[in-house]
């Protein structure tokens, strides 16, 4: 069976894999502490058939646990928390970082903070395979993690002792790894090591497949992108690394709840338009729908910490959906981050003038939610009429809710749009952006300069 290795840490954890026939400990690389690593455990356990951790537990010189021995056994309470049914064995590990990086340097090859991390956590599992006997080896049920009670405080003199000892059995060890048959054993482990890393290296990336959402895209369009994944990846969907998601799959991702606490201020009954922040991800194979919306909602998580979007919006007299939404028909408005702090001041001075937005995109968005092919309304006159709540050009205010998935240019635009005063705006037929202040040089830069592109069906 496989096990993984863990070495917990509070910035990164270290993460590696052994099976228990051949018995060797492979680093598999390291992830960041930052809310997301319940998910990443489980998807590598899940990749690797195991429920089995094993969890490096540091103690003190005397042989004591320590804080960050707390720290672990907390981590190992809310893994079982996070992966049910998860198997945690802990093993004592003293100085295994310093070993990891003196390995590293040996090895000649450039490494980093998070690579040490993952040497430590092969160490720690070889140690614990080593040490275990075959039967212990996830055949025993569930340990509960409050079971493993801390060492006994050892007796006077048993650190002399244990390091004395550790000094005798260390020079036999290196006296038996010597050359055996003509071939050293240290080199022979570490060439095995570099193999199964290899291939276990490129399991992972048989395994994953990338997904894009672009600034603009409606969930329309991200469905459409789902049900192409595995048509676009026909030859790995046939070898089953990629996914084959179906329309009802998709459907109920779409429907489903989601556990983001920015989710809660939507209206009740709004979709996840607007909140699937463009980006691009790798995604596993056995990754559901729900898991690919959740990693573009964290996404969207991240961005509205980091840029104080809410508070951001307040000062502006928008809630989040507000700014949201207004950021969304700014960057269907508007592409380079100098126009879309522009047009975002357009609209907010038309909106604090009670006019209409008067804002094309949001037509096309309310027609495209019942007329998509354009039957009903296939001219431009119909259209601007469609009685929807989306209809800016129809009704005053924001539309009802989000046109698209806004970047974070157009986001920050809505929070900080430009000091200017313009009225009118408009995309040229040479792809510029040209503003106005009074209706008449409107109608000015749409004679000199939209003859083409003022005209296109919406």
């Amino acid at each position: 069976m496989k096990i993984i290795g863990l070495d917990v840490g509070a910035k990164r954890i270290g993460v590696a894999k052994a099976d228990s026939s051949t018995k060797i400990a492979i680093p598999v690389g390291f992830l960041l502490v930052d809310g997301s690593e319940w998910q990443e455990i489980a998807r590598i356990a899940n990749l690797n058939n195991t429920n089995l951790f094993v969890l490096g537990l540091p103690r003190s010189n005397e042989g004591n646990e320590t804080a960050q021995s707390r720290y672990v056994r907390d981590f190992a309470r809310k893994l079982v928390q996070n992966i049910p049914g998860a198997k945690i064995r802990f093993q004592d590990e003293s100085l295994t970082s310093v070993e990891a990086e003196n390995r590293l340097k040996k090895s000649g090859k450039k490494y980093q903070r998070g690579d040490i991390d993952a040497e430590a956590a092969s160490i720690i599992l070889q140690d614990f395979i080593e040490k275990a006997s075959d039967s212990s080896l996830g055949a025993q049920p569930a340990e509960p993690v409050d079971s493993i009670k801390p060492a006994k405080k050892p007796k006077k003199h048993s650190g002399k002792i244990k390091l004395i000892t550790t000094i005798i059995i260390t020079i036999v060890v290196l006296a038996i790894l010597g050359t055996v048959g003509g071939l050293k054993l240290r080199d022979f482990i570490r060439a095995k090591r570099e193999q199964e890393w290899a291939e276990q290296e490129a399991a992972m990336k048989a395994a994953v497949f990338r997904f894009t959402i672009t600034p603009g895209e409606t969930i329309f369009d991200v469905k459409k992108k789902l049900l192409a994944v595995n048509r676009d990846n026909k030859d790995a969907n046939d070898e089953g690394k990629i996914p084959n998601y179906t329309a009802e799959e998709i459907e109920a991702a779409f429907n489903a709840d989601y556990d983001f606490e920015f989710l809660k201020s939507r209206p009740e009954g709004a979709s996840l338009e607007g909140y699937l922040y463009p980006e691009t991800y790798e995604f596993y194979s056995t990754d559901t729908v729900g898991d690919v919306l959740s990693k573009f909602l964290k996404g969207m998580e991240k961005v509205i910490s980091e840029n104080n979007l809410i508070e951001k919006y307040q000062e502006r007299g928008l809630n989040l959906y507000q700014g949201i939404t207004l950021a969304s028909v700014v960057q269907k408005e508007s592409s380079t981050p100098a126009d879309q702090a522009k047009v975002a001041q357009v609209f907010y001075s038309r909106l604090n003038y009670g006019w209409k937005m008067g804002s094309d995109v949001t037509v096309s968005y309310a027609i495209d939610k019942i007329d998509p092919d354009r039957q009903i309304y296939s001219d431009n006159a119909a259209a601007l009429t469609i009685d929807s709540c989306y209809n800016t050009r129809l009704y005053t205010g924001l539309p009802c809710g989000p046109i698209a998935n806004p970047g974070l240019s157009a986001m920050l635009a809505v929070a900080e749009p430009t000091d200017t005063a313009y009225l009118y705006f408009l995309t040229g037929d040479d792809g510029l952006m040209y503003y106005s202040y009074t209706e008449t040089e409107h109608n000015q830069n749409i004679y000199l300069h939209c003859q083409t592109l003022c005209n296109t069906s919406l």
